[in-house]
């Protein structure tokens, strides 16, 4: 048996390295579905639709979360992401307040306020031992003390901000973690195969594209919140006999 001649063989050098920046491996951190928010949780009145028989199944599943995106989302809670990310970065420390309080009564449905203020909270007391920002840590305080609700768009907003990243890049993956997060729960209520779910994720990647690029020529005058059918699911959920999800 022939030895492989040397000049063939691959040496790995320190050059050939290419070395990953750390905040590259936060960004996907901070979005990985194990990052504890809390969205596990959370069906955001998807769990209605599903004991009405109204999601039971992959296309069902995609056609809510395709309103799901381009209503609540595009209109509500990415827009706001996107106006915190832009203020943060300002400095703009009064205005951003004033978002909090926006996104507050933004949410029609009890369910929604609560949900979307018990991931904030999680995620602020998650991310600031990770950070030395001295607005994020002032943030917390205004919580604690009750000056602010502390929604979660809002920090996540403020949080992406400090850290640098690009904001074409975190309305893309606070889309995909919202969508993926209700998809994820889907499989384990409706119930559907892993399988199932992973497609399911794949066919709304063009989808979430289209909707960042009609945020991008959002501005904060066009916040509304036109998924009446999810709020009332949401006023619905706190009723049900049995649940699975906080809302």
């Amino acid at each position: 048996m022939k030895r492989p001649n040397a000049a063939l063989k691959h040496h790995l050098s320190t050059k050939d390295i290419i070395t990953i920046k750390p905040s590259f491996l936060h960004f996907l951190q901070i979005h990985d579905s194990a990052f504890p928010i809390g969205a596990y949780t959370h069906s955001f009145g998807m769990e209605s639709y599903i004991q009405s028989e109204k999601v039971k199944d992959k296309q069902s599943l995609l056609d809510f979360c395709h309103t799901y995106l381009f209503t609540n989302l595009v209109f509500g809670d990415g827009l706001l992401v996107k106006e915190a990310f832009i203020l943060a970065r300002e400095q703009n420390f009064e205005e951003l307040v004033q978002l909090d309080q926006l996104c507050h009564a933004q949410k029609i449905a009890s369910e929604s306020r609560q949900g979307s203020i018990k991931m904030g909270k999680q995620f602020i007391e998650t991310v600031l031992p990770l950070t030395d920002s001295e607005q994020l840590a002032t943030w917390r305080n205004l919580i604690k003390n009750k000056k602010i609700n502390g929604h979660y768009a809002i920090i996540y907003g403020i949080y992406t901000a400090h850290c640098g990243f690009e904001l074409d890049d975190i309305l893309s993956a606070f889309f995909y973690s919202s969508t993926a997060s209700l998809i994820h729960n889907a499989v384990r209520a409706i119930p559907l195969g892993q399988s199932t779910g992973v497609q399911a994720i794949y066919s709304l990647l063009n989808p979430i594209n289209k909707a960042v690029e009609i945020l991008k020529e959002k501005t904060i005058s066009d916040l509304s919140n036109s998924s009446v059918g999810i709020e009332l699911a949401s006023m619905e959920h706190e009723r049900l006999h049995s649940r699975l999800f906080i809302s």
